[in-house]
């Protein structure tokens, strides 16, 4: 960190978003997390993902389940093919992965779940030193507008109405809670002025919920379990530490 005489806001520049002195603007130099191997999923979870069988759902990208079976791996209607290296559905663009499949996959989920707690735990142990965001709003943050950084609530996170992150293709947003995350019926997370939903993390200790028409952006890293109601979409992944569905 470098930063300049009281006064003189020239040189202000931050590893993570903080508060400089009044009248002064500063420089985000945070970087991207790095999911490792489970940046290839759009879907990871550990105790199973699920679907209304025969639904309108489309995934793009591949899911994985480990350890557990791809018995876990429910309404997809599943078929092996390769080998039993991996299974197709009709709702998924990519594969279908489990920890039961032929080798190398069951090496190659362990390897994905275990990127996936790292990238979690990174995200949830990132520093925030700016005070203006801990506890923005109360974690009631339908209707904001949020600047890149790192937000961390020890509540959980409503959104009642729309929110706009606005930012720039290299923006960085960390969103920390110790609760849960509820996005509620046909609002929206709005990414704005260039913002990547690959540079947007969610870290959430508790369950994540998107109700019915709402659209969700951004990396979805969640101890617990993710529930995508009907309707409802994702510009982004989900990497669940139990189930999603």
């Amino acid at each position: 960190t470098a930063i300049s005489s009281e006064g003189d806001c020239s040189k202000v520049v931050a590893p993570v978003a903080m508060r400089t002195p009044e009248g002064c603007e500063y420089t985000h130099n945070l970087d991207p997390i790095d999911l490792g191997s489970a940046g290839d999923f759009a879907i990871l979870a550990e105790s199973g993902i699920s679907s209304v069988a025969n639904s309108n759902s489309v995934i793009q990208g591949d899911i994985g389940v480990s350890p557990i079976a791809a018995t876990a791996i429910t309404g997809f209607g599943l078929t092996d093919i390769d080998g039993a290296t991996f299974a197709t559905s009709t709702q998924v663009t990519g594969k279908a992965y489990a920890a039961d499949d032929a080798v190398p996959t069951p090496a190659k989920m362990t390897t994905a779940i275990l990127d996936m707690e790292r990238a979690y735990l990174n995200v949830r142990l990132t520093p925030n030193l700016d005070p203006l965001k801990h506890e923005f709003m109360i974690g009631l943050i339908g209707g904001a507008t949020l600047t890149p950084g790192v937000y961390t609530w020890t509540t959980g996170i409503t959104i009642h109405d729309d929110i706009t992150l606005e930012g720039t293709a290299d923006s960085v947003f960390i969103l920390q809670s110790t609760g849960v995350l509820a996005l509620s019926a046909n609002k929206k997370v709005i990414l704005s002025g260039g913002v990547q939903a690959k540079n947007v993390y969610w870290q959430i200790a508790g369950n994540a919920v998107v109700i019915t028409g709402a659209h969700m952006a951004g990396i979805l890293l969640v101890k617990t379990n993710v529930d995508f109601q009907a309707g409802s979409t994702l510009d982004g992944s989900i990497y669940a530490q139990t189930a999603c569905s």
